[in-house]
């Protein structure tokens, strides 16, 4: 299946540059799988789809600081973009410019937040990694936490020029585990207040951990889909989770996953009649058509940039026909598109 079988044509002007005032004021595109019929509604309506003894699903990892700028040992200037915990004080990372950086480097980030301007971290380059990054060893004095909240920012998208005023709005409300280089961005449309009544009417909400690295948005630069390996991100289900939504199942609910995130921790860790297990460790599923999905029975969900493996995975569970055709209408109805843009709602 070729690569371009998932591009559409987007004008720059939709994609969203910074988030709507109020989370669950977002528009909402409703999708019916089965029949392709769309209907057009405001966020907060979601709940109308859902009933009691279903299962909201959400990821509840945060967004760390993990850009930072500093200067390498031959003067020059060196971006990190922190990508996974290798443990022991190393890290993979993206860095630019990057033909530049060889191992064995050494660089340092200055104290910026501070205002003192003093070294808070020591980076020296240990290796490569085979997309591109580097492994990098950390030195510093102090906790690693306080330390990146000291020197690093949050790392929004490439496609986002303009500024963030309150670096909450890339944070989900319930974010909870620290880890991620970008956010689960579906379920930035909740507010506690939402939330509080999904739960009153019946509805189970739930939380798996997945920290959102170079797996999610690595460009697909293969000419076919099939060539393309995804990265491996972490993830976790707890036992009370597991059973709780295989319980939801067994009873006839349905899982609502609240972005792709989210798809993939329980399709990566579910059985083929349907149960949800436990799980901690590593996932690299890639999700396209003609995917069989197990677990999950609807999917709230973003808008995602052409060709990307976020799209393949949508295109997998609504159909590509169906998924291609409610972009066309979300792109002549001007519907805001990518991270701080509208939402979909795939039943």
């Amino acid at each position: 299946m070729r690569v371009d079988e998932f591009d559409y044509s987007l004008p720059q002007e939709l994609i969203a540059q910074v988030p709507i005032d109020r989370r669950d004021e977002s528009r909402l595109l409703v999708l019916d799988r089965s029949t392709g019929q769309r209907e057009h509604r405001r966020f907060r309506d979601v709940r109308e789809y859902l009933r009691p003894g279903d299962a909201l699903v959400v990821n509840d990892t945060r967004v760390i600081p993990a850009r930072m700028h500093g200067t390498r040992a031959t003067g020059g200037k060196i971006e990190v973009l922190l990508l996974k915990d290798l443990g022991g004080d190393n890290w993979e990372c993206l860095v630019k410019p990057g033909h530049k950086v060889r191992t064995g480097d050494v660089f340092t980030i200055p104290d910026v937040k501070s205002g003192k301007r003093e070294i808070a971290l020591r980076g020296k380059v240990e290796g490569r990694t085979a997309y591109g990054g580097r492994i990098i060893h950390w030195d510093y004095d102090g906790r690693w936490e306080d330390v990146l909240e000291r020197v690093g920012h949050v790392p929004l998208p490439p496609y986002i020029k303009a500024p963030l005023s309150d670096p909450e709005r890339y944070q989900t409300v319930y974010a909870r585990i620290p880890g991620s280089a970008a956010a689960p961005t579906a379920g930035l449309h909740f507010t506690p207040e939402l939330l509080e009544e999904i739960k009153k009417m019946g509805v189970l909400v739930e939380a798996v951990t997945l920290n959102v690295g170079l797996g999610t948005f690595r460009p697909v630069k293969e000419e076919t889909v099939e060539s393309h390996v995804m990265h491996e991100e972490y993830f976790e289900i707890s036992d009370k989770t597991a059973k709780v939504l295989s319980d939801v199942r067994k009873s006839g609910g349905r899982l609502f996953a609240v972005g792709t995130t989210v798809v993939r921790s329980l399709e990566s860790s579910s059985t083929d009649d349907g149960r949800v297990l436990p799980f901690r460790g590593e996932t690299r599923l890639f999700i396209y058509p003609p995917y069989r999905f197990k677990v999950i029975d609807r999917m709230i969900t973003n808008f995602h940039l052409p060709k990307s493996t976020l799209l393949m995975l949508v295109a997998a569970f609504a159909g590509k026909e169906n998924i291609l055709k409610a972009y066309e209408e979300a792109v002549a109805m001007r519907y805001r598109f990518f991270s701080f843009g509208d939402a979909m709602l795939i039943l």
